[in-house]
């Protein structure tokens, strides 16, 4: 079974009371404690001495283009403060995890993008990221991302039709997506980046999130 690897992100602000916030080793402490206990291999560290309330920070847009380009599985930080504390800007995270297929991990809010109830959760922050972009600026960001994620930079994200296909009648005839992972696995098929081990992240641009259905009254014929 291939090892799940990830990118541990850390970060503190400048003028950041250190009493009340972990600080770099304390990070780094608890992210390697939790990839142990999951059995995941930190590739590496990314670091920034920025304020959580911009995005304008190095260290985690390494993180994210190494996991667009399939170097690592997914971002794995101490606490979710460490990541953003913008709303705006956790759902625009969520949305670049769905897109690109890679998990984020809070273990302090038991945030796992590759658990169904993550994966749901990235899913609808991932909409809500698209409903309002509060400034020109995010607009701006947004357009030169597109523009050169399609200049041919890291490698395509694609299912074969069939492939594609064959998920998601499985998903409707009620396997989870661990168990059509498990599937897929046993099988060798390559994963959307090519890879040889699948995983639930792997399957949310092809799957929707199951939503729980009222329960179908029968009606009975009673004759007299």
């Amino acid at each position: 079974m291939a090892v799940t690897r990830v990118i541990g992100y850390l970060r503190v602000a400048p003028r950041e009371d250190s009493s009340a916030r972990p600080g770099m080793d304390d990070q780094r402490r608890t992210i390697e404690a939790d990839c142990r206990r999951r059995d995941w291999e930190i590739v590496w560290f990314e670091q920034d001495v920025r304020s959580g309330r911009t995005m304008r920070r190095p260290g985690l847009h390494a993180a994210l283009d190494a996991c667009r380009a399939g170097r690592a599985d997914g971002i794995v930080v101490a606490r979710l403060d460490r990541l953003t504390y913008s709303v705006e800007d956790l759902a625009y995270l969520m949305h670049r995890a769905v897109r690109d297929c890679f998990m984020i991990v809070a273990p302090d809010v038991e945030l796992d993008l590759g658990t169904e109830a993550g994966a749901h959760l990235a899913q609808v922050l991932s909409q809500a990221s698209r409903w309002n972009p509060r400034s020109v600026g995010r607009r701006t960001r947004l357009a030169l991302e597109h523009q050169r994620e399609h200049a041919g930079r890291g490698r395509p994200s694609s299912t074969p039709p069939d492939v594609a296909e064959r998920i998601r009648a499985l998903r409707d005839g009620g396997w989870t997506l661990q168990a059509i992972c498990d599937q897929l696995n046993a099988e060798g098929v390559p994963t959307p980046r090519g890879g040889t081990h699948w995983r639930p992240t792997s399957l949310r641009a092809i799957v929707p999130p199951q939503t729980k259905s009222a329960p179908r009254t029968s009606k009975r014929t009673v004759t007299q």
